[in-house]
C-alpha cells in the first residue's frame, strides 16, 4: 500500500526521521490558539487591501475609457474615486504596522516565555541531550520564526488566494478565453512545488541545525575564554569554527542551486503568461475588439493573477523554514515534564533514609550505586569523601532528584512522616554547587534567590555567617554588582555570597558540594564553624576532599 504523500517517512542528512505534515500541521493549530486575534485581524486586513487593488483597476479603466471617448464626461469623479482608494490604502498599511508592532512582540515574547518555562520544568536528564546553545537557538530563531508563519505567513497566504480568485473572475468577466489560459500555468507550480518541498525541506533541517552548532560553539567559547585562552587554544576554536562556517555555506550553497533552479522555470512560466496576455491584448486593441482602459485593466489583473501564485512560490521555502522551526519546538516540547505540582516541606528538622538503591546513567554503562544504603540522621553532620567518579556528584542528584535511581528508595523523614524523594521535595534542600554560582546582577538579587521575603538585615546576618562581611564594605554594599558567573569578585567572595544564599533558605537540609574549595584553611574554619554554631537543628552535608572536615562531622560516608 503506497503511503500517502503527506504521511511519507522522510529524513535529514543525518539520518533523523522528520516528522510527518500532518503532525506538524496539528502542532501548529493547536499552538496558533493564542495568537489567533492578530491572525485574524491581518486577514481583515489583507482581504481589505485585495478588495482596494481591484477597485483601483476597476477605477483606472473607468478613468482611461473617459479620457480616451469623446463623450465630454467629467473625469472628476473617476479620479476623486482613485484618490480614496489610496488614502484608504495608507491608512490601512499604518494600521497593520501597528498591529504588527504592537501584537506581534507581544505573541512573541509570550511563545518565548512558554518555551523558556518548559525549559526550565523539564527533567533535567532528559534536557542534557541539547546543548545551551542548541536550546538558546531554538527559543529565539525558531519562535520567532513560528510567530511570524502563524500571524503574518497563513494571514498573508490566505489573502493571496482571495487576490488570486477575486483577479481571476474579474478578468473572466472581461474576457473568460484569456482568463482561461491564464490560469494554465497552475498545474505546471503544483508539480514543482510537490518536487521543490522534498528537497528543500531536508536541506533547511540542515542548514538550521548547522546554524546551532555554530551558536553553540560561540556561546560555549564565550563562557570559557579563561580556559581557552590559559591552555592556548584561541586558534583551535577559531578553526572550528570557520570549518563549521565552511559547512555552512557549503550547504547554504547548495540550497541556493537547487532553489534558483525551481525559481527560474517558475519565472520562465509567469513570463511567458504576461507576454502572452500582452500579445492578446494589443492585438485585440488593434482589431477594435476591447478598449485602451480594457488593455490597462488586463495587463493589471493579470499582475494580480500572476502575483499570487507567484507569492504561492515564495510561501514554499516559508513553509518549509516553519515546519523545521516546529519539528524543533517539537522536539522541546517532547521532553518529558517534572512532575513538580506543589512544594512539598516537611517539618523543620528532617534527616534522610537510603535503602538498597541501584542506578546507572545507561543501561550499557557501569553501576554507580549498587544495593547501596545510608543514613542521614535529624540534625547530623555528615562528610561525603570520595575520589573522583566515585559518585558523589551522581549522590548529590539523586538526593535533589534530578535523577531517580534505578531500583531502592531514597526517603525524607522528620518527626511525623516520611516522604519520598521527588521534585516536590527539593525544596527542603539549602544547596551550594560547587563552582562559582553566581547570576549577572547585584549580590542583593542572588541573595534573594535563597529566599524572596528575606529583609536586608537576614542578608547581612547570613554574610556574617558566610564570612562574607567584606560586601557591606563595598561602596555600593548589597547593591554591587558583578557580572556574569560572579566576575569582578574573586572565587573566593563569590562562594562565600553562593554560601549566604543557601543559609537565607530556612531548608532543613544544608547540601554543600565542595562549598568552601576556595577558601584559604582559616576562613574555611570560620565559615564551618558559624555554621554548625548557628544551624545546629539543620542536618548538614558536606561533599568535600578535605579531611579539615572529618573534626565537625558527626558520621563520614566514603565512596
Amino acid at each position: 500500500m503506497q503511503i500517502p504523500f503527506f504521511e511519507k517517512k522522510r529524513f535529514s542528512a543525518e539520518g533523523k526521521e522528520l516528522l510527518s505534515y500532518r503532525v506538524l500541521a496539528q502542532w501548529l493549530w493547536r499552538t496558533s490558539a493564542g495568537y489567533r486575534l492578530q491572525a485574524t485581524i491581518n486577514t481583515i486586513i489583507g482581504v481589505i487591501l485585495i478588495l482596494t487593488d481591484l477597485a483601483f483597476v476597476w477605477g483606472t479603466k473607468w478613468a482611461v475609457d473617459i479620457a480616451t471617448n469623446s463623450n465630454n464626461k467629467s473625469l472628476k469623479p473617476a479620479i476623486l474615486f482613485l484618490g480614496v482608494i489610496i488614502i484608504t490604502q495608507i491608512l490601512l498599511g499604518i494600521t497593520s504596522r501597528w498591529v504588527r508592532a504592537i501584537l506581534g512582540v507581544k505573541a512573541q515574547n509570550k511563545m518565548q516565555h512558554d518555551a523558556f518555562s518548559h525549559l526550565l520544568r523539564s527533567d533535567w536528564k532528559s534536557m542534557q541531550q541539547f546543548h545551551t546553545g542548541n536550546l538558546i537557538n531554538r527559543i529565539e530563531t525558531d519562535v520567532n520564526n513560528i510567530i511570524g508563519f502563524i500571524t503574518e505567513s497563513i494571514p498573508s497566504l490566505f489573502t493571496t488566494v482571495f487576490q488570486f480568485i477575486g483577479a481571476f473572475l474579474f478578468l473572466f468577466y472581461m474576457d473568460k478565453t484569456l482568463a482561461c489560459v491564464i490560469v494554465l500555468v497552475i498545474p505546471f507550480f503544483l508539480i514543482s512545488s510537490k518536487l521543490y518541498v522534498r528537497k528543500m525541506r531536508t536541506l533547511t533541517r540542515t542548514v538550521r541545525d548547522t546554524e546551532s552548532k555554530i551558536q553553540s560553539i560561540i556561546q560555549e567559547s564565550l563562557q570559557h575564554t579563561m580556559v581557552i585562552k590559559t591552555l592556548g587554544r584561541t586558534q583551535t576554536i577559531l578553526e572550528k569554527l570557520s570549518a563549521t562556517q565552511k559547512q555552512l555555506r557549503k550547504e547554504i550553497v547548495t540550497k541556493t542551486k537547487y532553489a534558483t533552479i525551481s525559481s527560474s522555470l517558475m519565472n520562465a512560466g509567469f513570463a511567458t503568461g504576461y507576454l502572452l496576455t500582452f500579445t492578446w491584448g494589443t492585438v485585440s486593441l488593434h482589431r477594435g475588439l476591447i478598449t485602451y482602459g480594457a488593455l490597462i485593466a488586463f495587463v493589471q489583473l493579470v499582475s494580480q493573477i500572476q502575483g499570487p501564485v507567484k507569492q504561492l512560490t515564495r510561501f514554499i521555502p516559508v513553509f518549509i523554514s516553519s515546519f523545521t522551526a516546529t519539528e524543533r519546538l517539537i522536539e522541546l516540547d517532547n521532553i518529558p515534564l517534572e512532575r513538580n505540582e506543589k512544594d512539598l516541606q516537611v517539618e523543620p528538622s528532617a534527616g534522610i533514609c537510603i535503602k538498597n538503591i541501584i542506578f546507572c546513567y545507561s543501561e550499557t554503562s557501569r553501576k554507580i550505586f549498587d544495593n547501596f544504603s545510608f543514613n542521614f540522621p535529624v540534625g547530623s553532620i555528615t562528610a561525603i569523601l570520595g575520589e573522583t567518579g566515585s559518585g558523589k556528584t551522581t549522590l548529590i542528584r539523586l538526593l535533589l532528584s534530578l535523577i531517580a535511581p534505578k531500583e531502592g528508595s531514597i526517603i525524607l523523614q522528620d518527626k511525623n512522616k516520611e516522604v519520598p524523594i521527588s521534585p516536590e521535595t527539593r525544596c527542603n534542600f539549602a544547596y551550594v554547587p560547587q563552582g562559582n554560582t553566581l547570576l549577572s546582577g547585584s549580590i542583593r538579587e542572588n541573595l534573594l534567590l535563597g529566599s524572596p521575603s528575606a529583609s536586608e538585615e537576614d542578608m547581612k546576618l547570613a554574610l556574617q555567617d558566610a564570612a562574607a562581611e567584606f560586601v557591606l564594605s563595598l561602596p555600593e554594599s548589597l547593591d554591587t554588582i558583578c557580572g556574569e558567573m560572579g566576575h569582578g569578585l574573586s572565587e573566593g567572595q563569590a562562594q562565600r555570597i553562593a554560601i549566604a544564599r543557601a543559609l537565607l533558605n530556612p531548608a532543613p537540609i544544608l547540601l554543600l558540594d565542595e562549598a568552601t574549595s576556595a577558601l584559604d584553611a582559616e576562613t574555611e574554619n570560620r565559615v564551618i564553624k558559624r555554621i554548625i554554631q548557628k544551624y545546629q537543628n539543620r542536618t548538614i552535608i558536606f561533599v568535600t576532599h578535605r579531611q579539615e572536615i572529618l573534626k565537625y562531622s558527626t558520621q563520614t560516608l566514603s565512596l
